[in-house]
């Protein structure tokens, strides 16, 4: 299954990618004030139709098909949650940091997740207990605590939040900005040791990578250590986290 999601993301990369190198964007704002791009929709429809011919059918939840009631939802033992273009922000900014985001959510954990990031042509791939990749190349955290501490920050959602966690850190740090779920899949592959999130996202951000940094060897927990899980409560929000 998990070659038919690549195919999936990398056919939703292509979509984007049309409407990337065009003078089109069409940015639209949602209700919470967030871009919306023809993007977005492009990327949504060539995912749903993807994952609705698969063999294996299970419901789709995504960023941009959103409106499914907990009633129905609490019931899901396994789905598919997608972000279509996550860093629309950075898409509209042109700086290439955006991502194609797929995962399969098994009991409120991902168990296989797929982030592509389509002007970087980075693939990186997470199953369970069976490893992690970049572009099929074998990835893994980094396991040795090092003397500067490498952190992650978003490039378009600073907080003071995250501000004020730092300036609490005991050893010295260099910050690494990055936009979108690539910010977790550098935790991922050993070339960031912790990314902060202290402020608001929401479980489609989030799925896809955080089956990557699983299968990677990491780990997201809320700032109270517990595990962050998904499908859990009516809201999509996700706590604060720390992914490390």
């Amino acid at each position: 299954m998990l070659e038919d999601i690549k195919k999936i993301a990398r056919d939703a990369g292509t979509a984007i990618m049309e409407i990337y190198n065009s003078d089109d964007f069409d940015v639209q704002k949602k209700g919470d004030d967030s871009p919306l791009t023809k993007a977005d929709l492009a990327a949504h429809n060539v995912i749903c139709d993807g994952l609705k011919v698969l063999d294996t059918q299970y419901p789709i939840l995504s960023e941009e098909s959103a409106d499914i009631s907990w009633e129905q939802r609490k019931h899901w033992h396994r789905y598919w949650l997608v972000d279509p273009l996550d860093g629309t922000k950075e898409f509209i900014k042109r700086n290439g940091e955006f991502t194609v985001n797929i995962a399969l959510i098994e009991n409120g954990e991902p168990i296989l997740g797929v982030v592509y990031a389509p002007v970087l042509d980075a693939m990186y791939t997470g199953e369970r207990d069976n490893g992690a990749w970049l572009n099929g190349d074998a990835i893994r955290v980094e396991n040795e605590a090092p003397d500067t501490l490498r952190i992650v920050g978003s490039r378009s959602h600073a907080s003071q939040e995250t501000t004020d966690w730092l300036e609490k850190l005991d050893r010295p740090y260099e910050m690494v900005p990055m936009g979108s779920s690539l910010k977790i899949c550098l935790v991922a592959e050993g070339k960031a040791d912790i990314y902060p999130r202290l402020g608001p996202t929401c479980e489609w951000d989030t799925g896809a990578a955080h089956a990557v940094l699983s299968a990677a060897g990491g780990s997201i927990t809320t700032v109270e250590g517990e595990p962050l899980l998904y499908n859990r409560k009516e809201k999509y929000l996700n706590p604060y986290f720390i992914a490390r």
